[in-house]
């Protein structure tokens, strides 16, 4: 599951999601999330298709009911 950086959705958003949903430490959060806003996009987890689709869904949920415009694509490993 990969993460796209986007002018718009906060920073500690995208640690708040890669905690709870990917269930990433703190630090490896904050990692991931410099690595999505300075590069670009960043990898949250390599997971079964069928558990990165439900990841990805859960992702893209709490960033419309936050009203943000944060993506995340599955890619093959």
């Amino acid at each position: 599951v990969v993460l796209l950086n986007d002018d718009y959705t906060p920073m500690g958003f995208v640690v708040e999601v890669l905690e709870t949903i990917f269930q990433k430490s703190p630090a490896e959060s904050y990692r991931i999330m410099m690595q999505v806003h300075t590069g670009g996009r960043g990898v949250a987890g390599i997971y079964p298709w069928e558990v990165a689709e439900t990841k990805v869904d859960l992702l893209l949920t709490a960033a419309r009911d936050a009203g943000h415009p944060l993506q995340a694509t599955i890619e093959n490993a």
